[in-house]
């Protein structure tokens, strides 16, 4: 890794307190530089099976050095899977087999990100949690229309209708970002389990230690305990400098 960054990477998944079935899948490959959380839809017609493809997919990448070059690589992988997805939709006869979709990549000193649905990726730095991706659901583009409250929009009787998905259509419309990073620079990937229950002050919290497996379980903790009314998956990663000039010590002294 030319850049001398370094990353470390948690992530936990939980059926919660209501679902009998897991529908979520998540990647976690700090090695690689790929992240990706898949929130399968549909229970009895494979919503599992979806989410399950999609991670197999991404995790068989070889891919290149480059940023560009690895999302596409991601790109091509899922349009794939959602050829594979509406042809098995087609040979059941259901009309859609199909899957949010949330992938971070990182090359370099750049992350980026594609996304389809409402899983969502967000960057939390200088104690600030902003959300990266804006999801693809009806209710989300009622408040771009300015018809619809933040708090209106969490108890919108719509609020789980996505208006895209791999799976849904003949061809896959992918949005996408990158970023430079910064030493210190935590990311969540997170299925919208986790995000219709926990609130931003409340990730931010979680996020606050940047210890990755204390935040994940911070995380889906606080998700179980507001209902876990769905699955709940997150992916927390960290960005790390060791060449960095600005880390400062504590005195272990200090602390006791």
């Amino acid at each position: 890794m030319t850049s001398g960054l370094q990353w470390t990477s948690a992530s936990r998944t939980d059926v919660g307190r209501v679902r009998a079935l897991n529908e979520d899948a998540c990647l976690d490959l700090p090695r690689a530089g790929l992240w990706a959380v898949a929130d399968g839809m549909g229970g009895h017609t494979a919503g599992d099976l979806a989410s399950a493809m999609i991670v197999r997919a991404l995790g068989a990448l070889a891919a290149p050095d480059s940023l560009t070059g690895f999302s596409g690589a991601a790109r091509g992988a899922l349009q794939t899977v959602n050829r594979q997805l509406r042809d098995e939709a087609a040979r059941r006869g259901v009309r859609m087999i199909g899957s949010t979709v949330a992938v971070l990549m990182a090359r370099g000193r750049e992350f980026g990100w594609l996304w389809a649905g409402d899983s969502r990726i967000y960057l939390y730095r200088d104690a600030r949690l902003e959300a990266l991706t804006t999801d693809h659901s009806y209710v989300a583009e009622l408040q771009a229309q300015g018809h619809l409250s933040a708090e209106a929009a969490r108890h919108h009787p719509s609020q789980h209708l996505i208006t895209r998905a791999v799976g849904a259509a003949d061809w896959l419309d992918l949005d996408e970002g990158r970023i430079v990073v910064r030493d210190g620079d935590l990311f969540l990937v997170c299925s919208d389990g986790l995000s219709n229950e926990v609130q931003a002050p409340e990730m931010a919290h979680a996020l606050d230690d940047g210890d990755c497996q204390l935040a994940t379980d911070m995380l889906v903790d606080m998700a179980l305990r507001a209902g876990g009314r769905d699955n709940i998956t997150a992916v927390v990663v960290r960005v790390d400098d060791p060449g960095g000039a600005d880390h400062t010590l504590v005195n272990p002294a200090v602390e006791r």
